[in-house]
């Protein structure tokens, strides 16, 4: 017999559909996948001298349980630049990727029964963590307003035991960027009904001209006090398998944090924390800026393929490296007569017809949407989105041949 809490969550939507991709794959079916949200790129310079060195110096010791003293400084450092506040060490937790930072905040802020509001659609680890934690995630659906949550509906979704908002800008699956006006009143209706603000920004270096990232500490200081940022170097320096991320928050937090992360993993990978480290230290955004132009060229060449079809609207994809279909026209009762009807048999047949690999927007708690990345290499995401287009054709070409 299994606990109880295994029956409140599945696997990862996202992994399962690599899965799928990989399985077809190794079936000796030719894949173009779409599915993992990370970007094929080189490791840094700095992050792999830094790894070599470490490796070369013997550490292979613990560090404290939330990092090295010299790497939560520099993470403070960075923070600070980048919300233009002072923030010290003893407010940086690092951990095992931006899934721990996000895990370690519900573990500690939540209650059995608490409630936190997630916009949706939503990354599949949020509800799922929510509920590992005890808690109840409520969704309030951006579908028809650009993706953006309004703050009268999230107020509208408050009751006495909600705890949280979940924060996650630029926004995974949707491509979206929060705008200030946004950010502002979500931030002040936090701080009116004293609500924690938990704001994922693990995609912000990669906010696409003219749309900008604003941190929300930034923009209303006073919800200081009561926001947890989480962020990670998964994306921006291409290290998903390094498994680093970290959460910046008042120290009251990082204590309870430290405590829960003693008892979990204990401290991240040594060497991978020296590989940051050094980066940070020595890191003059050359790397970051080759990774920014190469999803930019990414993203111009995918939204060209894209705007060649006609079943879904042009993806915004304000940021991050993901373009987000709206697929809900293929459920009306006059839609295309051969299509599928839902977003899952969308990703059966493009996979099946055309071997694309997507991720279902069903992973997201929308039905009808589908998740595809573009930080892959150009070519093959050349060639993926347009097998994609010619299977959309041949559903829309099928009707108007029968009209």
């Amino acid at each position: 017999m299994l606990a109880q809490r295994t029956k409140l969550f599945a696997s990862s939507g996202t992994a399962a559909a690599r899965a799928a991709a990989k399985a077809a794959s190794d079936a000796g079916k030719e894949v173009i996948d779409l599915t993992a949200g990370e970007i094929w790129s080189d490791l840094a310079p700095s992050v792999r001298e830094g790894a070599l060195a470490a490796i070369e110096r013997g550490e292979n010791r613990y560090t404290d349980t939330v990092g090295l003293r010299e790497l939560r400084e520099a993470l403070a450092a960075k923070v600070a630049r980048e919300t233009g506040q002072v923030w010290h060490g003893e407010e940086i937790a690092v951990t095992n990727g931006a899934k721990q930072a996000l895990f370690n905040a519900a573990m500690v802020l939540l209650d059995p029964g608490d409630e936190v509001i997630i916009p949706s659609p939503y990354w599949t680890t949020f509800p799922a963590q929510v509920l590992i934690a005890g808690g109840r995630p409520v969704h309030v659906d951006t579908r028809d307003h650009g993706y953006v949550p309004r703050a009268e509906d999230i107020e509208g979704a408050i009751t006495p035991k909600t705890r949280a908002i979940v924060v996650n800008t630029p926004s995974n699956p949707t491509g979206v960027v929060y705008d200030q006006s946004t950010l502002e009143q979500i931030a002040d209706l936090a701080i009116r009904r004293d609500l924690w603000i938990i704001f994922d920004e693990c995609y912000g270096a990669f906010a696409h001209a003219p749309h900008a990232h604003h941190p929300i500490v930034s923009l209303v200081p006073e919800a200081r006090s009561r926001t947890i940022i989480i962020n990670a170097f998964s994306k921006t320096l291409a290290l998903t398998g390094w498994r680093i991320g970290y959460l910046a928050a008042p120290k009251s937090v990082i204590d309870a944090v430290k405590a829960l992360q003693s008892h979990t993993t204990s401290n991240p990978n040594v060497i991978a924390q020296h590989a940051v480290l050094e980066h940070l230290r020595r890191g003059d955004g050359s790397y970051e800026r080759h990774l920014s132009e190469q999803l930019t060229q990414a993203r111009r060449l995918g939204l060209d393929i894209l705007s060649r079809q006609a079943i879904a609207p042009l993806p915004k994809a304000q940021g991050g490296f993901y373009f987000y279909l709206d697929l809900r026209e293929l459920a009306d009762s006059g839609a295309i007569s051969t299509a599928p009807r839902t977003a899952d048999d969308v990703v059966n047949a493009l996979l099946a017809q055309a071997g694309v690999a997507g991720v279902s927007g069903s992973a997201f708690g929308d039905p009808m949407g589908l998740r595809l990345s573009y930080g892959i290499d150009h070519d093959k995401l050349a060639l993926g989105l347009e097998r994609l287009v010619g299977v959309f054709d041949a559903w829309t070409g099928a009707t108007r041949n029968v009209a």
